[in-house]
């Protein structure tokens, strides 16, 4: 629509002035046209937002016939920036040397400035007029005039209810831009505004599909490969390798001690940890091959080709890589690091079996060192075994299956029964007695040790109460390991067992081996003393294995040490064995500590216990372990026997 006072100025021209007058109006507004329709086909080819700016300039001025067109983006500093972000006919390096802002200040006086700060369109169409001469900008506008410039316009470009920046067009026509044209090309502005804010949606929905795709097949801690790309990877790798009748190996990289640093330093020196090994094993990584994080303290190498003789070099160049020191929560850490190898064809021929099988293989490295394994017929079927044991365990453990054992103990120089060690025993239904050893380090490895601890406790206690019922007073030893002095409820299960069983604390004792207390000393003292307050017994067992220091011996309010039976059994026989013991029960004695002696199995040992003042002995000499339930009618026999 034409302005009013335009049309009457036109009024007033001569016929022939009159009718140039309306066709360069209807030029303009063609022009305009052309513009509009050329931004929108631009919209359409645009493929992201820098491209589609240069793009809308140069339409703007090519096919629609302006002399310039530039775009500012609005900055939120504190000088409320503007940003020249394209332009053609004009360079807009040149213009940001301008510093011009959006701010209501001198130089916010410019076009951009005004459009960006009152949110409409702004239009000047005598930019010659003497009014500019002393504004700050005037060099860049004398530039422009000597360009040709007599008119320009500017649009706000809006985005989600807030001004964006402005699009700033210039024209050679004195009295440029009417009312009609400036509302068509305000239709390009708006249309310039949906386009920046469409790109800007697809490059975040772009952006969410990626991380999609990074959270689906990347680990979010190292960055790496995670278990389910590995094993698209490996699948079409051994698709390949079957194609190209060629070998391909598999290495599956375990952190040892890896919970034992959560429980003691944190997650997120674990996190840590694994992110400081993630960054050292790129470097000795042959080429082709995929590294990945496929468990919580596991990394997983696939080679796309190679034997057994070139994974054993690899396994061998990636111990050496992580051999070194690892800075984690203050801390100098050494990670020992266990390597599984699995190769196709020969143990798998599809990619989860072939995963399993390099894991299994890593089973076989000896726990607590560095080294590597390649995968045997067998082991795998010894892992389902050992883990279908985990399950039937904690079935036992729920449905009370399990029984207690006693192994007792005899005051050396009076020869009478002490006590008993509390053991426990599982016979299962198909694969018959399961070794202790075997079904303690399941429970331990799988973090399950607490509610078989759960269980000895209470059998005890229940025991100790049947037996003085029976009048017999005999004091019961349970084992701790290293997990339940982690456990802060340990201290108040007992104490409730106390108050439930109405047993005196004479009746109950501990055993802790060395490596429980060392693993954690700070941890383990602390429980130490709260039981202690209990006024219960605390033993050292196995004692002489491990590496406890005299003065954190001393620092424990422990009441006796039992020395290991591998130096008390052979001590007849070893002059070695014998001076150990003798100068334990010294160093006991010293310490105000009984002496209890395991692995008494001959008559001669005990003479030479009796000797060297030992206190108290146990082992098959005495008795082997039995089942709870005949404890009593052994003790009545024992009585009878040294009667």
């Amino acid at each position: 629509m034409a302005n009013p006072a335009d049309d009457t100025a036109a009024s007033a021209m001569p016929l022939e002035l009159r009718i140039e007058h309306v066709m360069s109006e209807l030029e303009r507004v063609n022009r305009a046209h052309r513009t509009l329709n050329a931004g929108n086909r631009t919209l359409l080819r645009a493929s992201n937002e820098q491209q589609l700016l240069d793009e809308m300039c140069r339409v703007i001025v090519e096919p629609g016939g302006y002399l310039m067109a530039c775009v500012a983006y609005a900055v939120h500093d504190e000088a409320k920036s503007v940003r020249w972000r394209a332009g053609v006919g004009i360079d807009v390096d040149y213009l940001d040397s301008f510093h011009f802002t959006w701010a209501d200040t001198e130089w916010g006086g410019s076009l951009a400035g005004a459009a960006i700060r009152g949110g409409q369109a702004v239009v000047d169409k005598h930019i010659t007029d003497a009014e500019y001469a002393g504004a700050v900008f005037s060099e860049v506008l004398e530039d422009m005039v000597q360009r040709g410039v007599r008119a320009a316009t500017a649009f706000p470009l809006r985005l989600d209810g807030e001004v964006l920046g402005a699009l700033l067009i210039l024209a050679a026509e004195p009295d440029a831009f009417d009312q009609e044209e400036v509302a068509l090309l305000g239709e390009l502005a708006d249309d310039l505004a949906f386009g920046i804010a469409t790109l800007r949606t697809r490059a975040l929905h772009g952006e969410a599909q990626r991380t999609i795709a990074r959270l689906a097949y990347r680990d979010t801690l190292t960055g790496l490969a995670n278990r389910t790309l590995l094993v698209d990877i490996l699948d079409a790798a051994m698709h390949e390798a079957r194609r190209q009748h060629r070998s391909l190996a598999l290495l599956h990289l375990n952190v040892g001690h890896f919970h034992e640093i959560n429980k003691m330093l944190g997650y997120r020196a674990g996190d840590e940890l694994m992110r400081s090994l993630a960054l050292r094993l790129p470097g000795d990584v042959p080429d082709g091959a995929t590294l990945a994080r496929v468990g919580e303290a596991a990394f997983a190498l696939l080679l796309p080709s190679g034997d057994a003789e070139y994974a054993r070099q690899v396994a061998q160049q990636l111990l050496e890589a992580l051999d070194g020191p690892v800075e984690v929560a203050g801390l100098t850490l050494y990670a020992q690091v266990g390597i599984g190898i699995a190769l196709f064809p020969g143990h798998a021929a599809d990619a989860d079996v072939l995963i399993r099988r390099a894991s299994a293989a890593m089973d076989q490295v000896r726990p607590g060192r560095s080294g590597y394994a390649i995968y045997t017929a067998g082991q795998e079927q010894e892992s389902t075994r050992r883990l279908a044991l985990l399950g039937d365990l904690n079935r036992a453990i729920k449905d009370n299956e399990l029984r207690l054992y006693c192994q007792p103990k005899v005051d050396i120089p009076s020869g009478s029964v002490c006590g008993a060690e509390a053991l426990v025993r599982w016979i299962h239904p198909r694969h018959g007695m399961i070794s202790t050893t075997e079904f303690i380090q399941l429970a331990e490895q799988a973090g399950t040790i607490t509610p078989l601890t759960n269980w000895m406790l209470e059998a005890a206690f229940s025991q100790c109460h049947a037996w003085h019922e029976a009048g017999l007073e005999r004091a019961l030893a349970v084992n701790l390991s290293a997990h339940d002095l982690y456990d802060q409820g340990l201290v108040d299960r007992v104490r409730g067992m106390f108050s439930t069983w109405g047993v005196g604390p004479e009746l109950i004792q501990f055993e802790l081996t060395e490596g429980t207390l060392m693993a954690d000393p700070d941890i383990a003292l602390a429980t130490l003393f709260n039981l202690k307050n209990l006024d219960v017994q605390l033993f050292i067992d196995d004692y002489g294995t491990g590496y406890s220091s005299l003065s954190y011996l001393r620092a424990l309010p422990v009441d006796a040490l039992k020395i290991d039976r591998s130096f008390v059994t052979p001590m007849t026989a070893k002059d070695n064995s014998a001076v150990i013991v003798n100068s334990t029960i010294e160093l006991g004695h010293n310490l105000d500590l009984k002496i209890v002696a395991e692995g008494v199995e001959s008559q001669d040992v005990w003479e030479q216990l009796a000797a060297a003042g030992c206190d108290v002995a146990q082992g098959f000499l005495i008795s082997r372990p039995m089942p709870a339930d005949e404890f009593l009618a052994w003790d009545a026999g024992w009585r009878r026997a040294k009667a």
